[in-house]
């Protein structure tokens, strides 16, 4: 059986970069939670909001760690199965990738302990601080890797050294690096992303506790907080879209061709769903609004867009993948901004808690923001192909020379063995400490009220003559 190295190290590469993207999100989503919880209760000195901010600190550390450990991986791949892109790329990843560990991931796990154990070691505003730092340094994660992706999306501020495989790019203006076309559209689209799954995550959690009718109180503050970030995201990531869709038409014309199936150069229809059928070069069973997005790049219905025919055919991406993933996360995204729209009326009728179908959606609704992260990653990636560095490197003239597939097929299937555990391990865990659920405090900022009985007990217990201690003095 001819096991094909290319093909295999994408495979391979696939699995463990999409199953690492499951963790990311969620720590930027939920450290911005936390950030808005934990601030609350200084200001309010409220004990239900750190409450709410310890709960939610728990879940938080153990998405970091399988983050951390799922991420490691990825690493060791650049030098085992893609030793020329890694030599290509090497100047520009390397500065990027040392700033992310040293901006980013120092940051974030130095102030990590302060975050899980530091609750009653350290003052309410240093602990605020930490939570605050924990969040931005997850974030300048996602800045620095977002911004080596998109180096390779849209190069610039380079130029090439040597010859045939010995080829690489070398950074000429580090700042044009850093700001190259598409980075900061795509780094506001990611930014955006994460704080929905890291929002619809806490809403799904909190409608879970109203359904069952436990920590009631604890799950309306945190699903209104959540709310309001998921509502405001849902709208903001609909211009950070749009304003994407732009930068591709005009630095990647090839991608957006196979994300909208537009075939011929002309005026070009906006599709809603359908499949497109490279053979006879239209999409089948779709549904479109004629001229729209011609209108929605141009202003014009009648105004030209770029299609597959003017990209040769070695140059063209593959059409069914970035297509189906593209319009799965445009649905995604307009149905994130309808439930959240719909929920936010509702909470400012005051009956969005009566309303037992609409937080069942929002129990499952967690999945959303997954997928369409995922998809919006698979679009992205599929349709620079067959480019790995667009316009500079093939993917095919990346890999690594020398490494057997029989090699690559076996790694796969321990890295799957592997994954799946750790995923297990992570639902288990994540689900025993939501099932367990927050600590109940007071309706307060005095603090706890001790429940009917306790007083009772305690003033037993301090009163000598009391038929409880008596009891227990006999029974020594």
């Amino acid at each position: 059986m001819d096991f094909d190295p290319v093909t295999l190290s994408r495979v391979q590469f696939a699995l463990t970069v999409m199953f690492h993207y499951l963790f990311p999100p969620l720590s930027i989503g939920l450290g911005a939670i936390m950030v808005l919880l934990e601030g609350t209760y200084l200001k309010t000195g409220d004990r239900r909001y750190e409450a709410a901010t310890r709960f939610f600190t728990k879940l938080f550390a153990v998405n970091f760690a399988v983050g951390v450990a799922t991420g490691i991986v990825m690493e060791f791949q650049f030098g085992t199965n893609w030793s020329t892109y890694s030599r290509f790329v090497g100047d520009v990843f390397g500065s990027a990738l040392a700033a992310e560990g040293i901006f980013a991931f120092f940051l974030e796990s130095g102030f990590l302990a302060v975050l899980v154990f530091g609750w009653d070691r350290v003052g309410k505003k240093m602990h605020f601080f930490a939570t605050l730092m924990v969040f931005l340094g997850s974030t300048f994660s996602a800045v620095w890797i977002v911004i080596a992706n998109s180096w390779q999306q849209t190069p610039a501020g380079f130029h090439l050294v040597g010859e045939g495989a010995a080829m690489r790019a070398e950074i000429t203006d580090f700042w044009a690096m850093i700001f190259n076309p598409s980075a900061m559209h795509r780094l506001n689209h990611v930014l955006l992303g994460s704080l929905l799954q890291g929002a619809f995550f806490v809403m799904s959690i909190a409608a879970y506790y109203l359904l069952k009718k436990r920590h009631e109180e604890f799950a309306k503050r945190t699903f209104t907080v959540a709310l309001g970030l998921a509502f405001v995201s849902s709208l903001t990531i609909l211009v950070s879209g749009h304003a994407q869709a732009s930068a591709v038409a005009e630095n990647q014309p090839a991608k957006l061709a196979a994300f909208e199936g537009h075939f011929e150069t002309g005026p070009a229809d906006l599709y809603l769903f359908g499949w497109p059928d490279a053979e006879s070069q239209e999409v089948k069973a779709g549904v479109a609004l004629p001229g729209m997005l011609s209108f929605m790049l141009h202003g014009d219905r009648s105004a030209s867009v770029t299609g597959l025919d003017q990209i040769p055919d070695d140059e063209e991406p593959p059409l069914a993948v970035p297509f189906v993933t593209y319009h799965l996360m445009v649905a995604l995204g307009m149905f994130f901004i309808a439930i959240t729209s719909l929920a936010l009326f509702l909470r400012w009728r005051g009956t969005l808690w009566d309303k037992r179908w609409l937080l069942w959606t929002f129990v499952f609704a967690v999945v959303g923001p997954y997928i369409a992260n995922q998809t919006g990653w698979v679009s992205a990636e599929v349709g620079r192909q067959p480019w790995v560095v667009y316009g500079l490197l093939r993917t095919e003239d990346a890999a690594s020379p020398s490494v057997p597939g029989e090699q690559i097929l076996v790694s796969i299937v321990l890295f799957s063995i592997i994954y799946t555990a750790l995923g297990a391990l992570w639902v288990f865990v994540m689900n025993y400490k939501i099932k367990h659920g927050p600590e109940d405090v007071g309706e307060g900022p005095e603090g706890p009220k001790p429940q009917e009985g306790q007083i009772e007990v305690a003033a037993d217990v301090r009163d000598p003559a009391s038929p409880r201690r008596l009891a227990g003095l006999e029974d020594s």
